[in-house]
């Protein structure tokens, strides 16, 4: 194997313990071998830095970074000034890669040169593991970077591999767009190159109540509104005031996501995932009429 790894896996994490483990063994569990795993844990204060010095005293090919919290998009920087491999992997702290995901991506990469970015399809699971249903997404540059100037998210960020030198060449992650700091980064990646998504399932991407696009969602619709105007500016497009929101405006509480995950669920061909949220929505919320019908479509199973 070379002392240089073709890939470097690019791993954030902050208050991350209860499932680091397992995103990292993904990871080690990898068909393709020859990788670097930058650890970044970006403050942590629960048991995530134990896990990490168990993980790095196992696994010569992980580097660990510990330090003070300051943010998803600092850290992705940290990593990437680090990576020695070409091809960049990003990976997220709660998530899951199937073990063919580096060999597939890696093999797309270096068969499509004009191809700077490509994800993959994803399936949606819940904080316990269980299935609710494949991201939909855009597939083809065309339509990818179409949906992005839309506001929509239209690539899994723990999905995508990347082109080191091109992440570069575009200055990597912006700290103004920090919450969409991927859309943004797609955005200007399809200014010097093509994207492109896998239509294979090869990412568990988890849904849980601390999620970004849950705890925060006001302030990453704002952050995707930045992204897209001033990728209009520098394409000389018209600036577009009615985006379709990649996420709605005003946070959700919790009865609304759970029974946002029941409806996924059935969507997705999974009714006792189904079952599951629609109770949880009808205990808290046990007069709601959407709730009512979303629980008797789940116990019927459509």
């Amino acid at each position: 194997m070379s002392s240089i790894p073709t890939i470097s896996v690019i791993l954030p994490v902050f208050n991350g313990a209860r499932y680091i483990r397992e995103a990292v063994s993904s990871i080690q569990n990898q068909s393709f071998r020859n990788f670097e795993l930058i650890i970044v844990n970006d403050g942590s204060t629960d048991d995530v830095p134990k896990i990490l010095k168990e993980v790095a005293d196992r696994d010569a090919r992980c580097r660990i970074i510990s330090r003070e919290n300051k943010g998803i998009v600092f850290s992705c920087n940290e990593a990437l000034e680090l990576a020695r491999g070409e091809y960049i992997f990003r990976m997220d702290s709660d998530d899951v890669s199937r073990p063919l995901r580096f060999e597939k991506q890696l093999s797309y990469l270096q068969s499509n040169p004009s191809c700077v970015a490509v994800g993959t399809k994803a399936l949606m699971i819940d904080p316990d593991g269980l299935p609710m249903m494949e991201y939909a997404m855009a597939f083809g540059h065309e339509e990818i970077d179409a949906a992005h100037l839309n506001g929509v998210a239209s690539m899994v960020h723990p999905s995508v591999a990347m082109r080191r030198q091109a992440v570069l060449d575009v200055g990597g992650y912006r700290q103004n767009c920090e919450l969409a700091e991927d859309l943004d980064l797609w955005l200007r990646l399809a200014e010097i190159g093509r994207l492109e998504n896998l239509p294979e399932v090869l990412l568990e991407y988890r849904q849980h109540l601390g999620s970004a696009g849950h705890a925060k969602r006001a302030k990453q619709l704002a952050a995707a509104r930045t992204a897209v105007f001033e990728a209009q500016r520098r394409r000389g497009l018209p600036q577009t005031q009615d985006l379709v929101p990649m996420l709605p405006s005003d946070d959700l509480v919790v009865a609304d996501i759970y029974r946002k995950w029941a409806w996924w669920a059935l969507l997705g061909g999974h009714p006792a995932t189904a079952r599951k949220y629609a109770w949880r929505a009808v205990r808290l919320d046990p007069t709601g009429r959407d709730n009512v019908k979303l629980l008797v479509s789940a116990l019927r199973g459509r």
